[in-house]
Parts: structure tokens; C-alpha cells; sequence
């Protein structure tokens, strides 16, 4: 306010001065008039004079051609007197040249000083003008572009005028203090226009996400959506990519304003006073970038607030920032690119310097999230977090090429290319971690029905997250080795499942009945088998690997049945029935039961009631979760129980039901078996009332 006071002093004080002179001028001007007017008379004296001596020489003429005869004194006195006549006549003739000629060079004079004075008064009144036009227009300026926009640009049009006018007219006094004045007008002008024309509004985040596609307006990592692995429902990340993703950078600045920005842009710099501009621009725009951004919910965070996060708040930040990091540099980063280019075309220096000032900040701070993620302390549960953020790197990369491309972005450049590489490298350490972990899982989780282990479906869903970023994984492995990547896939996740069951024989000894460590093994096989059939993992690893282990499901199986039914079917054998040690005679009616000791009968019922029992209600209690599976056992045991038993009843019945109380020998019918096969392995207890 001080400068531009002080330049309207000036201005005041050189418009006086301007003011005098005229006033001097008319003064002049009034003066070279009686000057003319007395010039005039003079000439027109001058003239008659002229006109009286011609005559004169006339009337003489006859004297000096007088006859020859005339008489010699009157002949001489005549001559005498002509003579003298005519030399005065020469004298005076002589003198009235001078003087006509004198007189002609002083009115020539006067008459210059007066064109002179002239061209003066009209120079002056046109710098007089313009010293009014100044005013006029930062009157203009100073209300603001909100009050009445056309006459504001028309002030503005006239102060460019105003300095073109002075630039060209440097040898005034003036003209120095004028230009620096109209200059500093102009760039207020600007900054008024950024100010008061929906340039400096941050962008509200409403308009940001109605720029993206519109499958990818949500963040992704809100918490309540994983599962356990630290990684989102395979369908969000599976739909990735299937539809052409459109992105629409908002109008930042309205269209209309964008020329009148140039045309301002373009005058300034013309005038030298690029570090003005820049200056003005790159503090108005940087300001409404990071608000935008903070707006958005982008926040600034080290890497010892993120070590001291619960991996819950965690986790869902790194989704908003992936979040972020899209809309960011898809939309806001591009459309700031946008107007740039627009507002500074032609200006290539400025332009792209101005671009990199405006967004360094922002794109650091950024980063500065990433690196943090990255750096922080490695566990399992990031491997795919890391993944989502190195994918986004990826995606974002073009983006960074062509907005950043520059040589004033080459720093931000450099960052994100350093990001996506330490993403790579965490993750891939990470990859390495987990294989380790699985194999060495020391978790003392005991599952007493034997079913299936949480490290075994951790693992499983960890796998089959890893084909849901197949090629992420691929163009990971190329940044650090060369090879077949399809192959160096299939050999990390082949150690994966082999480490998993290298784990779960060892937690299956955990269990004192060996039928249950079989059922344990068959369950958990069983459920690997399975997710790798419905998943990509069966063409990565092939058939023969499934088939591999289907056969070991059934071996587990085989082992299950023979630890546990074994014992009670030898109840139902004839073998050392007899008496004599033979096999005894028996016909199909129940006949004849010689040499067979009823005792021994009795003794075999109660103790295959006994084992029955027992069978029943432990392993009522254990599970086989997978239906299939759980039909196919069940149906295996009363495929060989069911025969025995119905045969044995059929020979040895007739002799308890002859005897005394047989209900308490022959307490089940076949179809009880049948029946109570039904509920084994269905994860019941004794108190459930289902039973």
C-alpha cells in the first residue's frame, strides 16, 4: 500500500509539473501572437517602402536618358544629381533588403518555436492523458474483478496499454515510476483474478470422486472387509480393470477466465516480470493443492506414527491412501497440469517450473506415506497391502511420466520411482517371511474336533489372494530377476504349501489318539486339495500335484478307519468262538451252537456295546467340515460295521435272546447303527441338544 501511495504522489507531483508547463505554454503562445501581428505590419510597411522607391526609380529613368545636345552644366549637375540619386536609391535599397531579410529569418524562427510549442502542448496533453487513464483504471482495479468483470478487464487492457505507452517514451522522468506502478497493478490484477474468481477455493472432495470411475469411488481398505490376511474380498480386486476406466479432471478454473489468465501471463512476461508472475501464481495455487488435499484426507504421517498403529487403523488408511494416491494424480495433479499448460502456454520455463513448485509439496507428502509403510516393521499381514500399493505405483507410473515429465520434476520423478522399487523389494522380503513363518508356526491353537487347522485356511486364502495379483506378482519378480515368471510362481507357492504341511504334521502329534491325528491330516489335506482345484493355483501347479495329494487324502483316510474300527470289528469275528479253539458250525437259521460258549458271546456284545459307545460319542464330537468328505467316511465305516455286525447278530442273537435279559447284550439293531453313524463327525458335544 506504501509503494503504490508513493507512485500516486509521483504520479500527482508529475501532473502539476504538466500543468505549469501548459500554463508557461499559453503564455508563449500569446506572445508569438503580437509577435506575428507586429512581424506582419512590418512586412506590410516594408512593402509600401518597396512600392514608393519603385516609383521613384520610374520618375528617374527619363533624367538619365536626357538628348546629347542638352547644355554642359545642366547635362553635368543633371548627371551629378542622378548619380547621387541612384546611389542612395542603392543604399536604401540595400538596407531594405537586410532588413526584409532579417525580418524573414526572425518570423521563420518564430514560426518553428511555435510549431515546437505546439507539438510540446500535444505531447504533454497526451502524457497528461495517460496519467488520467492510470487512474481510471486502478480505480477499476482496486474494486475488484466481483463487482463488474468487463469493465475490470477493460482496466486491465488499458493499464498494458499504459505500460507499452511509457516503455517506448523512457527518456520522460517519469516513465520509469510509471511502469513500475502500472506493473504492479497488472499483478495485482492477477492476484485479485486467482483471488476473487474461483481460482484459490480448494476442491471439495464431492467433485474429485465424481471425476473417477465410478467402480473405484470408495475406498478400498475400510476396515470390517478382509479376512484376516490383511487383504480385501478377492471380487473387489478381481473386478479391477474388466471395464474401461474414464477419468474426468475438473475445471479448476472456469473455462471463460482461462484466456483472460493467459493474455495477463503472456503480457507480464513479456514485460520481464516473470518472477512476479511465477511468484503470485505458485503460492495461490500450491495454497489450494494442499488444502484440496487435506480437504480430501490426506495426512502427513512418519514412520514412527505408523509403527505405533494398530494394524486395524492401519490397514485402513493404506487403503484411503491408495485411494488418494489415484484421485491425486489422475485428477488433481492432471488438471493442475491442465490449466498450467493453459494459463502459460507458450512459456515453456515458466510453465513447467510453476507446475513442479505447485505440486512438490503435495506429491511428497504422499510419498512420504509410502515410504513410511514400506520401511516400517515387516509381518505377514502387509504382504498384500504392499501389493495394493505397489500396484497403484504401477498404475499411477504413465501418470507420473507425462505430468512429471519435466526437468523441474525429475525430483518427483526420481521419489516415486524410488517408492515403487522399496515396495517391491518389502514385499518380495515379505513373500520370503511367510514362507518362513508358515513352516515354523509355532501357534499352540489346539482343535480338539480335528478339523481344519486356522494357519491351514490362513495360508489357503493367502494363496489364493497371490493368483488375484498374478501379473502384480510377475512384474515383481522381473524387477529383481530374469526367468520365466509364470515358473517362479509356481516355486513359491509350491514351498508355500509344502511348509503348510510340513506345520501340520508336526501339530497333528499334538494328539494322544492316532485316529484323531489321521482325521486332523485328512481334513486339512483334504481342504488344500480342494481350494487348489477351484482356484488358479491348479493350472500353476498342474494336475499331478492334485493328484498327488488326493491320494494322501485318502491314505489319511484309510489310516483313520483302520486306527479306529479295527479293534471293535475283531467283536464281531467268529475267530475263537469255539470252544475246542475251532470255527464252530453255524447254520443261516442260527443252528446249531455246539462247542460255542454262550459266555464268550455275551462277552462279545457287551464289549461291542462298550467300544460302540465310547466310538459314538467321542467322535460325535469331531469334525469333518467338508460334507462331502464327511458322507464318503461315514459311508466307508458302515460299509464294513454294518455287514459284520447284521451277520454276527443273525448267527449269535438265537443264543442270548434264549437266555436271560438279551436287551442288555443286544442293546443296538443294525438300523441303530445306521442311524448313530449319521451323527459321527458332525462337531457335536454330550450337552448338545441336538443330540
Amino acid at each position: 500500500m506504501g509503494v503504490r501511495l508513493h507512485n500516486l504522489d509521483h504520479i500527482h507531483h508529475n501532473s502539476m509539473a504538466m500543468e505549469t508547463l501548459g500554463e508557461r505554454a499559453k503564455s508563449m503562445r500569446e506572445s508569438l501572437h503580437k509577435s506575428q501581428a507586429i512581424t506582419d505590419s512590418m512586412v506590410t510597411i516594408l512593402g509600401s517602402f518597396d512600392h514608393r522607391l519603385s516609383a521613384l526609380e520610374t520618375a528617374m529613368r527619363p533624367t538619365q536618358a536626357l538628348p546629347p545636345h542638352t547644355h554642359t552644366h545642366t547635362h553635368t549637375h543633371t548627371l551629378s544629381l542622378s548619380h547621387s540619386i541612384g546611389l542612395h536609391c542603392c543604399l536604401i535599397g540595400g538596407l531594405i533588403w537586410n532588413y526584409k531579410a532579417n525580418a524573414r529569418i526572425r518570423t521563420h524562427s518564430i514560426r518553428r518555436a511555435h510549431e515546437n510549442i505546439d507539438k510540446t502542448l500535444k505531447a504533454a496533453e497526451v502524457i497528461l492523458g495517460q496519467f488520467d487513464l492510470s487512474r481510471q483504471a486502478e480505480a477499476k482495479i482496486l474494486r475488484g474483478p466481483h463487482e463488474d468483470l468487463e469493465s475490470y478487464l477493460e482496466a486491465v487492457d488499458q493499464l498494458r496499454k499504459i505500460v507499452h505507452f511509457f516503455s517506448g517514451n523512457k527518456s520522460l522522468k517519469s516513465s520509469i515510476g510509471v511502469i513500475n506502478h502500472a506493473t504492479n497493478l497488472l499483478a495485482k490484477a492477477i492476484l485479485n483474478k486467482l483471488s476473487h474468481l474461483d481460482c484459490s477455493n480448494p476442491v471439495e472432495p464431492d467433485r474429485l470422486f465424481d471425476c473417477l470411475p465410478i467402480n473405484q469411488r470408495t475406498p478400498e481398505g475400510s476396515p470390517g472387509k478382509g479376512d484376516g490376511t490383511g487383504r480385501k474380498p478377492s471380487s473387489e480386486h478381481q473386478n479391477r480393470g474388466q471395464e474401461a476406466l474414464i477419468f474426468h479432471p475438473p475445471a479448476l478454473i472456469p473455462p471463460k477466465i482461462l484466456p483472460l489468465l493467459h493474455n495477463l501471463a503472456q503480457q507480464l512476461f513479456q514485460a520481464g516480470h516473470q518472477q512476479q508472475l511465477f511468484t503470485i501464481y505458485r503460492e495461490t495455487r500450491a495454497s489450494v493443492v494442499e488444502q484440496s488435499l487435506r480437504k480430501l484426507g490426506v495426512e502427513k504421517l512418519s514412520k514412527d506414527d505408523v509403527q505405533k498403529m494398530q494394524w486395524e487403523v492401519l490397514e485402513a488408511k493404506i487403503g484411503n491412501w491408495i485411494h488418494f494416491m489415484r484421485i491425486s494424480v489422475k485428477v488433481l495433479f492432471s488438471g493442475e497440469k491442465k490449466v498450467c499448460d493453459q494459463i502459460f502456454e507458450g512459456i515453456d520455463s515458466l510453465r513447467d517450473q510453476c507446475f513442479a513448485d505447485i505440486t512438490m509439496n503435495s506429491v511428497a507428502v504422499l510419498l512420504s506415506f509410502g515410504e513410511a509403510i514400506a520401511k516400517s516393521r515387516r509381518s505377514p499381514e502387509k504382504l498384500f497391502v504392499l501389493l495394493d500399493m505397489y500396484e497403484i505405483m504401477r498404475e499411477t507410473q504413465s501418470e507420473f511420466d507425462t505430468i512429471f515429465g519435466s526437468k523441474y520434476c525429475a525430483e518427483v520423478r526420481e521419489a516415486a520411482m524410488i517408492l515403487t522399487k522399496r515396495l517391491a523389494q518389502t514385499a518380495q522380503d515379505t513373500f520370503g517371511d511367510f514362507e518362513e513363518a508358515v513352516e515354523k508356526d509355532t501357534t499352540k491353537t489346539a482343535v480338539l474336533d480335528g478339523t481344519v487347522h486356522p494357519l491351514t485356511s490362513y495360508v489357503i486364502n493367502y494363496v489364493k489372494f497371490l493368483f488375484d495379483y498374478q501379473s502384480t506378482l510377475k512384474q515383481l519378480f522381473q524387477e529383481f530377476n530374469e526367468g520365466d515368471a509364470d515358473a517362479q510362481l509356481a516355486s513359491v507357492t509350491t514351498r508355500i504349501m509344502q511348509a503348510l504341511k510340513t506345520n501340520l504334521e508336526g501339530k497333528s502329534k499334538q494328539y494322544k489318539d492316532y485316529s484323531l491325528t489321521e482325521l486332523f491330516l485328512m481334513n486339512n489335506i483334504h481342504y488344500i486339495v480342494r481350494s487348489v482345484r477351484r482356484s488358479e493355483a491348479k493350472d500353476l501347479l498342474g494336475d499331478d500335484w492334485v493328484q498327488i495329494h488326493r491320494r494322501i487324502v485318502q491314505q489319511h483316510a484309510n489310516q483313520y478307519k483302520r486306527l479306529s474300527w479295527s479293534k471293535i470289528l475283531q467283536c464281531l469275528s467268529v475267530q475263537g468262538l469255539s470252544s475246542s479253539g475251532g470255527s464252530g458250525s453255524f447254520g443261516g437259521d442260527g443252528g446249531s451252537t455246539s462247542g460255542v460258549s454262550r459266555a464268550l458271546i455275551k462277552d462279545r456284545f457287551k464289549t461291542f456295546n462298550i467300544q460302540f459307545e465310547e466310538l459314538h460319542q467321542r467322535q460325535s464330537q469331531w469334525a469333518v467340515p467338508d460334507s462331502e468328505l464327511r458322507e464318503s467316511l461315514r459311508l466307508a465305516v458302515a460299509e464294513v460295521l454294518l455287514p459284520a455286525y447284521r451277520s454276527f447278530v443273525k448267527r449269535f442273537g438265537p443264543l442270548i435272546e434264549s437266555g436271560k435279559n438279551p436287551q442288555k447284550y443286544i442293546r443296538f439293531s443294525p438300523e441303530d447303527l445306521e442311524r448313530m453313524l449319521a451323527e459321527f463327525f458332525e462337531g457335536k458335544t454330550w450337552s448338545d441338544p441336538k443330540r
